[in-house]
């Protein structure tokens, strides 16, 4: 190993001391403080409890509050000697460069809006074109949607786009007959069928956004450094307009860069992959990223649903690189408008992040996977420890409320005075709130030393203020989330399985009915904790009331924060105000345009109906439809089922049909063709009263 490699090495050894002896050390003295305030009497079991919750939980704090300084003192010195962004590590690739250069752009969709998808593509390939060096990759839709309608408008916006764009070929569309694995199937077979054309591939979500510059950066950032395998650039939340979602996205914007920052100065090239906005050398990938189904059933059983966190250790476990790229701009997403649908995004992604669970102490992982997998299973597991932390504090001061102190004893001349542990109390206190709020003050202290940036979040003043109202409804929403959270664990716990229902990505507002029925327990619970702490330990009651305040506020909170033109006048006001907002960045501006010029697919129907119908009757669609089918014959037992969805959508019509019947009708290009041909053939239109139109020719049919 050279002089400068070695260096290096022990640079990122002295970097991981450092953070984690500052862990440590903040973790023992928060810890050394709330021990002493139980030393009379000795430690009670109660007080052993607390003990062991606060230990846990301010390891966890702590981290968060020593990566968040971190990257603080890294965006203000404006130097990282081992970033990704300056390193070059030509001398240490694993394997030499070959095969193919092209990058391919790769969006897995499961059951999403087809125009928001496309036009969110059309922007990122239009940003792409516009740097010039668009030759270098092509787009793949990889599509998993089971419903036959929206499966039909993929299929038509694709043919129109792909017409559009002409030859050669740039834009290419599948969708899987099985959606087996979910997602890491979907890239998987990806991987297998098509991934030998490509050197690279950057995974997008559904709502995904990336600049051109940026996606041209990634390639040559992959291209310097051939022992990598797997770069990460963070993507910022934009595009939603509720009250909610603006502020989730102020506090992404302004504190997320000093978080990322931090993380990538102790993970360094052994970082995460989160899923997304993300460059993946595909011949390791495929090489080492197989994953297997877990023993036994689900929720922790099964399907990996996490594949992420996966992916990227086993890439590590075989040598290569994953980095986190924190400078790079240029990457968005777009979040939950609203309170419920942030939980109910929570609610899928803790089922994966227990699953960790089991991987944590599995063989072969290097010991920062290991630590990525346990603070996966945290972010979840928080929730329910502070719930049990608060329960045991709320007992142990009701037991204390009960003892009377006594003041003569013995042969005892003078009183002797009961100990109070206030001060060590209130400073167990102020040193955990300080290490919750403190980065948010930071981030303010960086906006102040970065002139340039002040105008982009409205000014000082402006942010300043916005910071003080995003930590007051921070305040608010965390019992309620904690709360949620808790009840997503002790349903995973009860092996509940959660499914893979589609998110809500657009912009709509919480009504009394769904804010009522969601946050009536939440009200309940504050109104009944906070009587029988009032009643029997006052005390501890109005050290209580933050909690119960946002607990009993849940429902007019959630509908508030809910609403679009509060958002809007927020806005307006300069509050909550992000760099994507005060200058739009041009590949956000490409969205907008092409989500306003969304025109109707390229088959123009003459037979009106849904399009799945579409897909059946529509000479166009059809032919399309039929020409994407995969090549594969139906057994005799599903021939036998088709036949007998064709018989009752004749005899009943296509309102008796589920979408999985219609979608079955329509999967397979045999059985596709008969019911065609059937329609055409004089037949009555089922469930019509009218028989099918003559064949309109229309554009690409």
């Amino acid at each position: 190993m050279s002089s400068e490699a070695l260096t290096g090495v022990r640079g990122h050894q002295l970097r991981r001391i450092l953070f984690f002896s500052l862990v440590l050390l903040t973790t023992l003295g928060a810890l050394s403080l709330l021990s002493v305030a139980f030393q009379d009497g000795g430690t009670q079991p109660l007080e052993l409890v607390m003990l062991i919750l606060y230990a846990i939980l301010t390891l966890w704090i702590s981290a968060s509050f020593w990566t968040a300084t971190i990257g603080f003192a890294i965006l203000l010195t404006g130097r990282d000697r081992y970033a990704i962004a300056t390193a070059d590590t030509r001398g240490a690739a694993k394997d030499a460069p070959s095969g193919p250069f092209k990058t391919a752009l790769v969006m897995p969709v499961y059951n999403e809006d087809p125009v928001r998808v496309f036009a969110g593509l059309r922007a990122v390939w239009q940003s792409l074109v516009e740097t010039g060096q668009h030759e270098g990759f092509e787009v793949f839709v990889v599509s998993d949607t089971r419903d036959p309608d929206i499966w039909v408008q993929e299929e038509l916006l694709w043919r129109r786009w792909a017409l559009e764009l002409g030859a050669p070929a740039r834009i290419f569309y599948r969708n899987r007959v099985e959606n087996t694995s979910r997602k890491s199937g979907n890239i998987e077979d990806f991987c297998r069928h098509w991934g030998g054309r490509y050197r690279y591939m950057i995974v997008l979500d559904a709502d995904s956004i990336m600049s051109g510059e940026t996606l041209v950066e990634m390639v040559a950032r992959m291209e310097r450094n051939p022992g990598v395998a797997l770069i990460q650039v963070p993507p910022v939340p934009v595009n939603r307009a509720s009250f909610f979602a603006r502020m989730i996205q102020f506090a992404g914007s302004l504190y997320g860069r000093m978080f990322t920052a931090g993380l990538s100065y102790w993970q360094l090239g052994t970082s995460n992959f989160w899923g997304h906005n993300a460059i993946i050398r595909i011949k390791p990938f495929t090489a080492h990223c197989g994953l297997p189904k877990l023993p036994g059933r689900e929720p922790f059983g099964g399907d990996i649903l996490s594949h992420d966190f996966v992916e990227a250790a086993l890439l590590r476990r075989a040598g290569w690189g994953v980095w986190l790229a924190y400078d790079l701009g240029g990457s968005y997403e777009e979040i939950p408008p609203t309170l419920i649908d942030y939980a109910k995004r929570d609610r899928r992604w803790c089922q994966g992040n227990l699953q960790h669970s089991r991987l944590v102490l599995a063989r072969g992982f290097k010991p920062i996977n290991r630590l990525h997998f346990a603070m996966g299973v945290m972010s979840y597991m928080a929730s329910p420890l502070w719930l049990i932390f608060l329960v045991v504090t709320g007992i142990a001061a009701y037991f204390q409320s009960l003892a009377h102190p006594v003041y003569f004893f013995g042969d005892n001349f003078l009183p002797v005075w009961p100990e109070t542990f206030t001060v060590e109390m209130t400073t167990v206190l102020w040193v955990t709130l300080a290490m919750l709020f403190l980065p948010k003050l930071l981030a303010l202290v960086l906006l102040a030393a970065k002139r340039n940036l002040r105008p982009q979040f409205g000014g000082l003043l402006r942010a300043s203020f916005s910071v003080l109202l995003e930590s007051l409804f921070s305040v608010l929403l965390a019992p309620v989330l904690m709360l949620f959270q808790s009840k997503f664990v002790a349903a995973i716990l009860l092996r509940q399985n959660v499914g893979w229902p589609a998110q809500q990505r657009g912009d709509h507002q919480t009504g009394f009915a769904e804010a009522f029925g969601t946050h009536l327990t939440h009200t309940l619970i504050a109104v009944v904790v906070g009587f029988l702490s009032y009643r029997y330990v006052p005390a501890f009651f109005w050290w209580f009331t933050p909690v119960l305040a946002g607990l009993a506020l849940a429902i007019p909170v959630s509908m508030l924060t809910s609403r679009v033109w509060l958002g809007q006048f927020a806005r307006r006001a300069g509050i909550f105000l992000t760099p994507e907002e005060t200058t739009q960045p041009r590949v956000l501006q490409l969205l907008e345009e092409n989500l306003a010029a969304a025109e109707a697919p390229v088959c123009h129907s003459a037979t009106g109906g849904d399009l799945w119908y579409q897909a059946v009757v529509d000479p166009c669609a059809y032919s399309l439809h039929t020409s994407l089918l995969p090549d594969e014959m139906p057994n005799r037992r599903r021939r036998h089922y088709l036949e007998g969805l064709i018989f009752q959508l004749q005899d009943d019509g296509v309102h008796t049909l589920k979408a999985s019947e219609k979608r079955a009708l329509v999967s397979h290009r045999d059985g596709l063709y008969d019911l065609h041909t059937l329609l055409w053939a004089g037949l009555r239109s089922p469930g019509s009263g009218r028989t099918p139109p003559a064949p309109v020719p229309s554009e690409g049919g």
